[in-house]
């Protein structure tokens, strides 16, 4: 029987960093994944994919709707959606093969198949063969999965997942997004831009439930502007194929016929078969895999990280908790801040948050000052033509530290990094605004803001 120091289940972001890291200390390590492809849903369908079909579309619109801004002119644009969807496999098997090198660079032993645990100490791996491995850890890394709905009856084309949209041949006429969270307006984006009418239908009555209100509010104008159609506080019913196309029905409502119907409701952690029982191993009332500050598990020498315990399902959530886990392991030590993990949704412009909404704060009572700073004033961005959006920071009204900051605008993704720095060295709004920022940048909107907690921003 095969014995490792480490097995891990799910080579996606948490699973293959936390292998990586632990084979770096010296460990034994052993990776299970299913999939002939590493990198989990992130790499092969989530992340990866559709911000490479984010990134075609949004070019494709911007040649056809923005370019003319810069004096650059065309007789026609038409997008192929074949070169496209090309282009999007091309960047998702040159990740994954990157992963699939990593194990190799750092020897960590590969095995192909589903991996369930078979007792204390013993992990069965069901694949082409069935193989036992002995490990004195094991580590479920196992992810997640996407949300169902009831009623609303999935048939891998017509309605699908984030999965199938990322697939589809053509361009829907109409598509119907269950769902105002980041997936849905992400894939919705895409088939926007492409020429898809997009509505949109949201249970709440605010998209992106759990970000900060205000910017929250502010997304939601600028989409609508974009062309989306928004129906919020509504509740879906069901949706089922009719014809070629399908039709949703709603609570109270008539009901939406389209031609594709993506649900996006979010996702649930993926646990099934597993073997947890097997070492005693109970999941809490929301399905997660009950863990410590160390990730350990109730059952001895078993830990679980990523989307199957609580918190964010990120992938750099899971990535830093692979990270932590494996120096736990090794070391003793491995621990992440849960107040200093970012999290983007990549929308044109895109939106970016770390730390406390403002509706956190004043739920918990914690003084607070706030800073804003609109990308109009800023002078990069309106070099750019993308002056939607503002920078706002949250600090703690007596000792000044930054508490969370929220960015709807361009490049709102690479712009929180600063602010999740600062959040992780405990700075204050006073350290970013003293800080020298390059002159024209878009990071100036940070500084900015960050004077602006003072009230002394001083180009507004």
């Amino acid at each position: 029987m095969p014995q490792h120091d480490v097995v891990i289940l799910g080579a996606g972001p948490g699973g293959y960093v936390a292998a990586i890291r632990a084979a770096q200390l010296g460990l034994d390590v052993a990776c299970v994944e299913k999939e002939k492809a590493l990198g989990g849903t992130c790499l092969r369908i989530g992340c990866i994919p559709s911000k490479a079909l984010l990134e075609s579309s949004d070019l494709f619109h911007e040649a056809k709707d923005g370019f003319a801004r810069h004096g650059i002119l065309f007789e026609s644009v038409r997008a192929d959606l074949a070169a496209m969807l090309k282009r999007k496999d091309e960047v998702v098997k040159a990740n994954t093969s990157g992963v699939d090198y990593l194990f190799k660079k750092n020897k960590v032993t590969r095995y192909l198949g589903h991996g369930r645990l078979a007792g204390p100490g013993k992990v069965v791996v069901e694949g082409a063969e069935k193989v036992e491995i002995a490990a004195k850890h094991v580590i479920i890394a196992t992810g997640s999965v996407s949300s169902p709905l009831k009623g609303v009856e999935l048939d891998g084309d017509v309605i699908g997942t984030s999965t199938e949209a990322l697939t589809w041949p053509g361009v829907p006429k109409h598509l119907v997004v269950i769902g105002a969270g980041a997936i849905g307006l992400e894939m919705g984006s895409v088939w926007l831009r492409l020429g898809a009418k997009v509505t949109v239908l949201e249970y709440a009555d605010r998209i992106l439930p759990g970000m900060d209100a205000e910017i929250s509010a502010e997304a939601l104008k600028i989409l609508k502007k974009q062309g989306f159609s928004f129906r919020l506080g509504v509740r879906v019913t069901g949706a089922k194929r009719k014809g070629a196309g399908a039709v949703v029905t709603i609570d109270g409502a008539d009901p939406v016929e389209c031609d594709r119907v993506l649900l996006s409701v979010g996702r649930k952690p993926y646990t099934e078969n597993l073997g947890l029982e097997t070492v005693g191993l109970a999941l809490d009332e929301r399905g997660r895999v009950p863990v410590d500050d160390h990730f350990a598990t109730s059952a001895k020498g078993v830990y679980a990280i990523g989307d199957v315990i609580r918190g964010p399902m990120l992938a750099h959530k899971a990535e830093d908790e692979g990270v932590a886990v494996a120096e736990f392991l090794a070391t003793g030590h491995g621990h992440v801040n849960y107040d200093a993990i970012p999290n983007v949704v990549y929308t044109a412009p895109e939106i970016a948050s770390v730390g406390k909404t403002e509706e956190e704060l004043k739920a918990s009572g914690v003084p607070f000052k706030k800073g804003s700073f609109p990308f109009m004033a800023n002078g990069r961005a309106r070099a750019l033509g993308h002056m939607d959006g503002k920078v706002k920071i949250l600090a703690h009204a007596e000792t000044d530290r930054i508490l969370g900051a929220h960015i709807i605008g361009p490049r709102a993704g690479d712009l929180i990094a600063e602010l999740v720095a600062a959040i992780e060295f405990g700075a204050s709004s006073e350290d970013v605004a003293r800080t020298c920022h390059a002159h024209p940048t878009l990071a100036e909107a940070v500084k900015e803001a960050a004077l602006a907690v003072d009230g002394r921003a001083l180009h507004i």
